[in-house]
């Protein structure tokens, strides 16, 4: 198993403003006997629809007004980051820390990413290899989340399960206007494959769908733009990117996540971007120990130079 679980208390869902309701028109009559004729009641006119939400730190799109730093996690389970190790409050306050440098000509929005799906080494009763964050976790995460005005991204990492169903699973907390998702193709694995012995792969159809389904909450619901991410080792990991296209009310971002050296992850994000289309906004993960096994952590100002400069910046 790779997660722990956690509880917290219930959270209030943030529901649409209301429209208000057209006032009913006085009940018609006739004109008494000798009076001049009234005219008839004038149309009413159409409701408006409910004004867009707006996200935690104002506005209703991300780029360019945002630069994203994050931190991943789940609570109790210090190998797989940063976000769930200790208190909560604590990686929460020491993210807005380590984002602060990176702002350079921008407003930074904190991103704490939950791992609500979480991979397994073992099947489970389904067979799917993956686990759901209970409610309680996923509550926790939201109302720190909000307390800090800062964006929540459900990770997803689907083990022999698919990205659209598990992304169907946690449908109804991307009904809210400050919740987005990051999905993890590398534990992404196919019948007959176990996670953690082969690395798992996405084509862009797969991503396709899932932005499509996001892209009609976000339509419904009256929503801000909605974050996506996905995850991108190797070149290996996503497969047909054509298949991939654009969505109005997803801002679509690739995080390339190759451990190593500052050579190696910089050769990495070279190769990611050349096969990345230009419209998805690029993305740099940094990992606290793996990292560092082969040299000093890249600075903030290493990452910001790098060509495209990363919109998003996760940290593990």
């Amino acid at each position: 198993m790779l997660a722990g679980c956690g509880s917290a208390g219930p959270i209030t869902p943030q529901s649409p403003d209301k429209t208000a309701t057209t006032p009913t028109p006085p009940a018609a009559g006739g004109p008494s006997s000798g009076s001049p004729s009234s005219s008839p009641p004038s149309p009413s006119k159409p409701a408006s629809p409910p004004p867009t939400r707006e996200l935690p730190r104002g506005g209703t799109t991300v780029f360019p007004r945002y630069r994203l730093v994050g931190y991943v996690g789940y609570p109790g389970a210090d190998g797989l980051g940063r976000l769930g190790i200790g208190k909560l409050s604590d990686a929460v306050a020491a993210l807005e820390k380590q984002a602060k440098p990176y702002a350079a000509g921008r407003e930074v929005m904190p991103v704490l990413e939950l791992i609500a799906t979480i991979v397994h080494a073992s099947p489970g009763a389904d067979g799917q290899y993956r686990s759901r964050a209970p409610t309680s976790v996923i509550e926790t995460y939201l109302t720190m989340a909000r307390q800090r005005k800062a964006l929540l991204l459900l990770n997803i990492q689907p083990g022999r399960a698919s990205f659209l169903d598990e992304v169907r699973a946690h449908a109804r907390w991307l009904e809210e206007p400050d919740v987005g998702l990051a999905l993890d193709p590398e534990w992404a694995v196919k019948a007959g494959q176990v996670p953690g012995r082969v690395f798992g792969s996405v084509t862009g159809e797969e991503l396709d769908a899932v932005a499509r389904y996001v892209a009609k909450i976000v339509e419904q619901n009256h929503l801000p733009e909605k974050v996506i991410v996905y995850h991108e080792l190797s070149t290996s990991i996503v497969r047909h990117i054509a298949g991939l296209h654009r969505h109005k009310g997803i801002a679509m971002v690739v995080s390339v996540d190759g451990i190593g050296s500052r050579a190696a992850k910089t050769a990495t994000w070279t190769n990611v971007m050349k096969e990345t289309p230009s419209w998805v906004h690029p993305g740099f993960k940094l990992f606290f120990e793996e990292d560092r096994e082969h040299g000093p952590l890249m600075t903030p100002h290493q990452v910001l130079a790098l060509k495209p400069r990363p919109d998003y910046v996760m940290y593990e």
